[in-house]
C-alpha cells in the first residue's frame, strides 16, 4: 500500500530529514562522541584515584554515565531519520506499521521520523514501583534518632550526626540549640553532652595502667569544672586557669 504524497512534500520531508541527519553527525563529531573517545583516565586527567575524595570520583562516574547517556540517545535519533529516509525509497513513508493506515500530513511535518499513527503510537508505561529499601526505611528522617527511647542507648542516627556537625556546619549562634554559646565549636547539638564518661570529672582524671593517677587532663570537661566551681578550687596549677582569673 503505498501513500500519494505530493512531489513537494515529500522532498521537504527528506530535506529536513537530512539536515537533521547532518546536524547530528556534526553535534556528535565535533565533541568527540561526548569525549568518549578518550579513556576515563584522559578524560578525568588523574594518574590514579587513590588519593582522590570519593565524592569527585562519584563526580566523575557521574559525568561518564550522562555522556553515554546522550551518545545513546543521538543514535536513537540518528537511526529513526536513517529508518525514515529508507522509507522514502521503498514507497512505505507515511503509512502506519500498526494499521497500514495512512499517517496525518499534519503529523509528518510535525514529526518527520513517525511511524505509526497517533492511535498506534507506543504509549511508554510509567513506573509505578518503589525501591524496596522504602519499605524498611521508613520514616524518612529521623528514623535512627532514638534519643528518646529509654530502650536505647546505643550509637544511633543522632550521635553519627552529632559527629558530623561537630566539625562545622553553616549555622550561626543565633540557630544553636543552647542560648549560652560563645564558640563556633559548640553550637552543634547537645555540645555538651558527655561522651565516652557519665560524670564530667571521669574525663579528665588520668590514671596509668597500674590505676594510679598519673594526672589531669585539661580537656573542656575540665575547663567547664573549673568554671562551675565543683569540687577543689583548683586541682593542679593551671596556666589557663591563671590567665582566666587574672584577666
Amino acid at each position: 500500500m503505498h501513500l500519494t504524497l505530493s512531489d513537494s512534500f515529500m522532498s521537504e520531508q527528506r530535506r529536513r530529514l537530512l539536515d537533521v541527519r547532518a546536524d547530528i553527525e556534526s553535534r556528535v563529531g565535533a565533541n568527540g562522541h561526548f569525549g568518549l573517545t578518550d579513556s576515563y583516565r584522559d578524560a578525568t586527567g588523574d594518574l590514579s584515584g587513590i588519593d582522590n575524595h570519593p565524592a569527585d570520583a562519584g563526580t566523575e562516574t557521574f559525568e561518564r554515565a550522562k555522556d553515554i547517556a546522550l551518545l545513546e540517545r543521538e543514535a536513537l535519533a540518528l537511526e529513526r531519520v536513517e529508518a525514515a529516509i529508507r522509507r522514502m525509497d521503498t514507497g512505505e513513508y507515511g503509512i502506519c506499521e500498526a494499521c497500514g493506515k495512512f499517517i496525518p500530513t499534519e503529523r509528518l511535518a510535525a514529526m518527520p521520523t513517525a511511524v505509526f499513527c497517533v492511535e498506534h503510537e507506543p504509549v511508554q508505561a510509567e513506573k509505578e514501583g518503589r525501591p524496596a529499601e522504602e519499605l524498611f526505611l521508613h520514616p524518612p528522617f529521623g528514623r535512627t534518632s532514638m534519643d528518646e527511647s529509654d530502650e536505647q542507648n546505643g550509637f544511633d542516627g543522632e550521635d553519627a550526626w552529632q559527629i558530623v556537625e561537630s566539625w562545622g556546619n553553616s549555622d550561626s549562634p543565633a540557630m544553636a540549640e543552647g542560648n549560652n554559646n560563645d564558640d563556633y565549636s559548640a553550637i552543634y547539638i547537645e555540645s555538651d553532652e558527655n561522651d565516652g564518661f557519665v560524670e564530667p570529672i571521669e574525663s579528665f582524671l588520668a590514671a596509668d595502667i597500674t590505676g594510679h593517677s598519673s594526672g589531669i587532663v585539661r580537656n573542656s570537661a575540665y575547663r567547664r569544672y573549673l568554671e562551675s566551681h565543683e569540687g577543689e578550687g583548683l586541682l593542679e596549677p593551671d596556666a589557663w586557669s591563671d590567665e582566666q582569673t587574672n584577666d
